[in-house]
């Protein structure tokens, strides 16, 4: 990151995208490293399990209409087929257990690497793909603390928007009124949620280069981003529209096929798989220079030397960069 500190604050939109765009291109090396052994299996874990999970719940579908259609309850046959789709159901279950908890991982992970190299990038620091590979276990576990705060951050949000919903369509459904008041409560839960989003993204940054981390960092993050809310949005926005897209146009030409064309549904498999990883890798890093933004816009000065020198801890745990050495005072702008 070429920019003096105090003029990353002055960065926008576009300016995001450049920067971000810069740092990838510029170390190309590296994060070619870490998408080949991160990004990518996150991507491919990804877009397998969307046409896995569409296979077995069609399967169970299926099994379901033909139970449906036996009238001929307590029958062997009938109760075979239903013990088949419980154990169907088991089975759907159980994936999409084991796939969530290889894409907590791997996120987990990805987050780490792209976070740490460009902590050292920054700093001026040798880095390697072997020296992230030995700090990125242990930055894992406290990015673990923040993910499971923010998960039950947002499950209590969803379960007090769940009782709002509830209200509303028992006291005033799809009437005139009743309309009017599920759009606002939409929007305020949406808003909500892109909030809660945000401050988990940037509270990953601050797990990883900060010493705080789980409610404290989220707390961190909530202070970091005020002054630069409308920039996030904006960014946060745009990567979930990008997200969205790659994954409608996998579902609808490769899992349901609607081209009954194999050579196009091929074609549109490799094309999602390389657009997935792209957006993946470059959201990794915007977070990031959003952070560095942030922390220029209040003035909260990073020593280069003091990150470094934690940035070269190895011996024993990991140590994280101290909040008084990131925050050593507001510099003149």
């Amino acid at each position: 990151m070429d920019r003096e500190q105090e003029d990353l604050q002055f960065l926008g939109f576009f300016g995001v995208f450049k920067e971000s765009f810069k740092i990838i291109f510029s170390w190309r090396r590296i994060f070619s490293q870490i998408t080949l052994a991160l990004i990518l299996p996150l991507s491919f874990i990804f877009l397998a399990h969307i046409q896995i999970s569409q296979l077995l719940f069609f399967k169970i579908v299926n099994d379901q209409d033909t139970l449906d259609f036996d009238e001929q309850g307590g029958t062997p046959s009938y109760n075979k087929l239903s013990n088949l789709i419980s154990f169907e159901w088991a089975e759907f279950w159980l994936f999409k257990f084991v796939y969530f908890t290889f894409l907590l991982i791997l996120s987990l992970l990805s987050t780490s690497a792209v976070v740490y190299t460009i902590a050292c990038i920054y700093t001026g620091e040798e880095i390697t793909f072997k020296k992230v590979l030995g700090v990125v276990p242990k930055v894992w576990k406290r990015l673990m603390v923040t993910f499971m705060w923010s998960f039950a951050i947002v499950l209590a949000y969803n379960i007090f928007s769940g009782v709002l919903f509830y209200f509303w369509a028992r006291y005033f459904g799809l009437y005139k009124i009743g309309i009017a008041i599920f759009v606002g409560l939409l929007v305020l839960y949406l808003m909500g949620f892109v909030y809660i989003s945000l401050l988990w993204h940037l509270a990953s940054v601050v797990s990883v280069l900060e010493d705080v981390y789980g409610i404290k960092a989220m707390i961190k993050s909530k202070t970091l981003i005020k002054g630069k809310m409308c920039l996030a949005v904006a960014l946060f926005c745009t990567l979930t529209i990008l997200f969205i897209g790659v994954q409608l146009l996998f579902e609808n030409l490769v899992v349901l096929n609607i081209t009954r064309n194999t050579t196009i549904r091929i074609g549109i498999g490799i094309l999602s798989f390389l657009l997935l990883f792209k957006v993946f890798l470059f959201g990794l890093v915007a977070q990031t220079v959003v952070y560095f933004v942030c922390k220029s816009y209040h003035h909260e000065n990073i020593d280069k030397s003091l990150l470094a020198d934690h940035l070269e801890v190895y011996l024993g745990e990991y140590v994280p960069l101290k909040a008084k050495d990131v925050e050593l005072g507001e510099f003149d702008v």
